[in-house]
């Protein structure tokens, strides 16, 4: 299309959930300069293309956002959002929520949040009081501390892109577009500032890294990740995901990267992602090294659909995080 951007016809989206081509083209739509939209359900559309899967929900009160995908093509999904929002509303965006601080998921806040307003008051009448420029972004606090610079050093991103309003315990709430919108954060997941977004009306759920369709699970050792952490992550989204008729459809996931996904999906990557931490595991008490462990390819059986020996994120490099994350002292 002319704009930049895809709109995938949702009759079509079953053949999507279950082809064995959607992940093949989602990995080049990300690898575009496309932004590619797909209507999930209830108030909830998927864009693809901006690096991280990004959520946008747009009702009557205006657009919010979960995640804003790459700085280089911030502004394709600011665009993208305002075409998406047009027939439905002259609202503009309010909200960004951000699962995780990772610049494939944060690096359009900046200009994602100078796109929008924040709603600061409002009358007894119900009509707009006070308004300031940028949308408010919420995240773990965490998430503000990777993003910021706590300690006086040097902040690695504008002050643009930190979040506007942060929480720090389990749970953060708002209800926007008739709609309860739930964060709950994961204590040490792929990070130690995940948030796992849940919107209850439309019965969507969006994972963040926690859960993806293109690879092994990303274990930021440095930045707070575990693998129990993240295989207890996958479980919780598994108590809040309900499934349809013959297990199929019900609440939709979005992960991280990739195609859209139900709960069969999820308990098929638990089961993947628990399967190979019990083998670690079980050579870590047998005194197995590292070197040892990898050369007995304890992923071996899963390689071909998340496996990869190049890249950001190769099967070796999953091994050693879940071998350090369960080798690590208490």
């Amino acid at each position: 299309m002319s704009r930049g951007y895809t709109i995938v016809d949702a009759g079509k989206l079953l053949v999507l959930l279950f082809s064995f081509t959607v992940n093949t083209a989602l990995a080049l739509a990300q690898q575009s300069s496309d932004i590619h939209v797909l209507h999930v359900q209830g108030n909830v559309d998927m864009l693809v293309g901006a690096g991280g899967n990004i959520a946008v929900q747009v009702g009557h009160d205006g657009v919010l956002m979960v995640d804003t995908g790459l700085a280089q093509t911030a502004d394709q999904v600011v665009a993208t959002v305002k075409q998406l929002a047009k027939p439905v509303t002259n609202k503009p965006l309010r909200f960004i929520l951000n699962t995780h601080f990772h610049p494939d998921h944060t690096g359009g806040n900046e200009k994602a949040r100078a796109a929008g307003t924040t709603i600061t008051g409002g009358n007894v009448a119900g009509n707009i009081q006070d308004a300031t420029e940028g949308a408010a972004i919420y995240a773990h606090e965490n998430v503000m501390k990777r993003l910021s610079a706590p300690t006086g050093a040097q902040a690695p991103t504008p002050s643009g892109a930190w979040p506007t309003d942060t929480f720090f315990g389990d749970t953060q709430e708002l209800f926007f577009n008739g709609e309860a919108v739930q964060m709950f954060h994961p204590k040490s997941a792929h990070t130690d500032g995940d948030s796992i977004v849940f919107f209850r009306r439309s019965d969507v759920v969006l994972t963040g890294d926690i859960f993806t369709t293109t690879n092994y699970p990303v274990i930021d050792l440095q930045n707070g990740g575990s693998i129990n952490g993240l295989i207890d992550a996958l479980n919780f989204i598994l108590d809040i995901t309900i499934p349809a008729e013959k297990q199929e459809g019900g609440t939709m996931v979005i992960p991280g990267h990739g195609r859209l996904c139900d709960e069969a999906d999820v308990v098929e990557y638990r089961d993947m992602v628990t399967i190979i931490r019990d083998r670690i595991q079980d050579m870590i008490k047998k005194d197995i090294t590292l070197e040892q462990v990898k050369a007995a390819k304890p992923t071996r059986d899963y390689d071909p659909l998340y496996g990869s020996t190049t890249g950001r994120w190769t099967t070796d490099m999953f091994v050693e995080a879940v071998y350090k994350s369960l080798s690590a002292k208490k």
